[in-house]
């Protein structure tokens, strides 16, 4: 398959579908005081009681060195906190707080309201077939040197 003309290259579509879709949320988590990293690590919290480091890491797609600062700086706030498993003190777990909780509570309605908003612009079906095909690109393989299997 040829290369596609790069307007319309797969990479750079989706960095446009990005840049369409995240000012909503951004000024969400603006209004909260939260930058796009916290929210993430936030939204994972909200849907487990305590989640491992690494798992965490994984989940956000946050690299484990910038995802400290950024449970630090959540901590600080209150809003998460940490605790070393019993049973191997190399692991760490972090958790949503009751302040953090009480956070979700505030955010949820603004944030479901922004997604219903987006689901306005597409049917039914065209809005699952757009997440069925998001789901399938980012469970594509990376070849060697890390690019994915997807033409760019």
């Amino acid at each position: 398959m040829a290369t596609q003309e790069f307007s319309r290259s797969l990479p750079m579509m989706l960095y446009r579908s990005l840049d369409a879709v995240m000012p909503r949320f951004r000024v969400i988590f603006n209004e909260f005081g939260l930058t796009e990293q916290q929210w993430r690590v936030l939204r994972v919290l909200w849907e487990h009681d305590d989640i491992a480091f690494g798992e965490l890491s994984d989940i956000t797609l946050i690299a484990a060195p910038s995802l400290v600062g950024v449970i630090d700086r959540l901590s600080s706030q209150g809003l998460v906190a940490r605790r070393r498993s019993d049973t191997d003190r190399r692991n760490v777990f972090v958790g949503a707080t009751v302040k953090g909780r009480e956070l979700h509570r505030r955010v949820r309605p603004k944030v479901d309201a922004s997604y219903s908003e987006l689901r306005a612009s597409f049917g039914i079906g065209e809005w699952r077939q757009l997440i069925q095909a998001l789901e399938r690109i980012a469970a594509l393989e990376p070849r060697a040197g890390g690019r994915p299997t997807v033409n760019q």
